[in-house]
Order: structure tokens, then sequence, then C-alpha cells
């Protein structure tokens, strides 16, 4: 297959390339490659994206597929515009963030969804579901239906710059008298390995797959996970569980960020990380189990550093702090 990826520099994107190259397909990045360079075996089309229809210039002839995996409405549309019509297949990475509704367990793809975000809004964190509905439908009409909707959880493994899967088997491996943790043990933790994914994403190109599918891991209880990374890190402190109203009121922030505890969600959002993946599984999904993506999770977080500076997770100022006044 001849692939073009719109990224390819980047965590999924990357290990897509890399499997793709694997594969012995021709795969093209399309790629400012500011940050990092695509994986070796595969063509750099050095572009810009924001600089509009000329950033698309030398993606010359026909193409079998195509992988898109922006956040921003405008670029995407713009990719749509000039390559849409040369793709035999086309593949959005989309989120699990374009539901309405996180309550309710087992949701599958017919779930309700975000309205699309308006023409002319500026695409920014707060509006990141509805940002990827509108490509969604800008990628669905553009291709008269020939898109599959990667609808990705949380996605994690080896590379993840978000830094909240890996804050706990990190945070343990750091060692110490204690590690604060929220008292959610039953609470669902439902991730997709990077590498999974990236096959996933190979696979539903090859087979020509459309439409919109769940591209979620298997669950395991939070406490299930918090065991297995305390196991993994080797860690022989104590662990102190710290009910959810403490937290809030001493103003520990939910799932992502500074200063916040990677993982917990606000009330109302049972079925968060806990969808249907029914249908990528019925369609050729694999999932390894979520033990090894936390061994290798934790290798790659000792490769990358413990005391790193992260973006999401306590800083050990503000866990001593708060480890002191719960006791107290």
């Amino acid at each position: 297959m001849r692939i073009l990826v719109l990224g390819g520099t980047a965590f999924l994107s990357a290990e897509f390339t890399r499997q793709a190259v694997a594969a012995g397909h021709g795969v093209t990045c399309l790629a400012r490659g500011s940050a990092a360079v695509p994986p070796s075996g595969a063509s750099w089309l050095r572009a810009d994206r924001s600089r509009g229809a000329g950033a698309y210039a030398g993606a010359h002839g026909e193409w079998d597929a195509v992988v898109e995996v922006a956040r921003d409405p405008d670029l995407a549309q713009g990719a749509l515009d000039a390559l849409a019509g040369r793709a035999a297949h086309w593949t959005f990475v989309s989120s699990c963030s374009v539901y309405a509704g996180a309550s309710v367990p087992g949701a599958a793809e017919d779930a309700e969804l975000l309205p699309p975000l308006p023409p002319g809004t500026e695409s920014i964190a707060e509006n990141y579901g509805e940002s990827k509905v509108a490509i969604e439908q800008a990628s669905l009409a553009a291709t008269d239906g020939r898109t599959h909707l990667c609808r990705a959880g949380l996605i994690a493994g080896p590379g993840d710059s978000s830094d909240r899967y890996g804050y706990w088997p990190a945070r343990f491996a750091r060692g110490g008298k204690h590690v604060l943790v929220p008292a959610i043990d039953n609470h669902p933790v439902q991730v997709i390995d990077v590498r999974d994914l990236a096959a996933w994403i190979l696979l539903a190109a090859e087979q020509g797959l459309t439409g919109a599918v769940n591209a979620v891991g298997d669950q395991a209880a939070f406490g299930q996970y918090l065991a297995a990374a305390r196991d993994a890190a080797g860690f022989e402190g104590e662990v102190l569980a710290a009910q959810e109203d403490w937290l809030t009121d001493q103003g520990v922030a939910y799932w992502a960020g500074p200063d916040s505890l990677p993982l917990w969600l606000p009330p109302g959002h049972d079925g968060f990380m806990a969808r249907s993946n029914s249908a990528a599984r019925s369609a050729g999904l694999q999932l390894r189990p979520w033990q090894e993506t936390l061994q290798d999770t934790l290798a790659d977080e000792r490769r990358r550093g413990l005391h790193r500076p992260r973006k999401a997770g306590l800083t050990p100022e503000t866990e001593a702090r708060l480890v002191s006044s719960l006791a107290a």
C-alpha cells in the first residue's frame, strides 16, 4: 500500500509509521519535524500544515490510505480538501471524548455525540471533543464515507508524553515512605497500548474498514492496577488512600495536569473508562495484557527519568504537604 501519514513523528503516528514500514508498505510522513523526524524507512515530506493548501503540494498521486491525527478542524479540512479525492481509504484518529455522556459503563458506538465545533471557533483543550466531532463529520462528507473513525480511548505505553498512565508506576519506583492515592479501588481503568492501537489502524486500513469504532482496551480495577504498579516497581512503603471529598477540598485536580492524581475522574464519569470494545474486537483488534503495557511503561519511565518534571501528577512537594495534612 501507498500510505500517507499526516504526522508520523510523535507517539501514535510514529508507532504506526514504524509498523507500516515493517509490514512492507510505502509510507510517506507529511510533518514539520520541529520536534522529531519520522522513523527510519519512511519518506519525509517536510511541510507546515498551518500554511494552508501549499503544504500538500508535494503529496502527489493516488494514496491507498491516509492517516489523520489532527485535533484542529481547520487543519483537518485543509487536508481533506487537498487529498480526499485521491485517497482510497481515510483513517481519522478520533477520540472517545466525542461522546456526550460518560456516566454509563459499556456504552458503544451508538451513544450520543457532542455537537460539532461551530465553524470559525478556535479549537482549544476545553472543546477537544467538539473539535473531534467536527472532524469526524467533515471526514465522512469529504470521502463519501470511505473513512474509519477510530475513536481511541486513553493511549498508553512507551513514549507517552501525557504523563498520565505512567505516573503511578513511576511514583512507586521513586520510592519513599508514603504514596498518596485516591480511594477509588473499584473504579475502572481502561487504556489501549499505543502498539496495539497502531496495529489496529494498519489492519483496518488494509481491510478497508469504515465507520466509527471504539478503539479501547480491556478494563482493570484501579486498585488492581495500583497493586500491579506497586509490585512492578518494588515499592515497600505505605500507600495512603485519601477520600475523594478530602482531595477536592485540598485542591487536587482530577485526571491530568499540574497537581493532579491521574486516572481519577469526577463524579458522573463511571463510563468514561468503561466503554465497549466489542465492535473492534470482532473486527480484529488484538490487545496485549494490560500488565505488559504497565511493565513496558515503567521501563520507559525509568529510561526517561523518574524525577523529571511531569505534565500530570503531584509534585513531590505537594504530595509531602498532603501526606502531612492527612496524617495530622
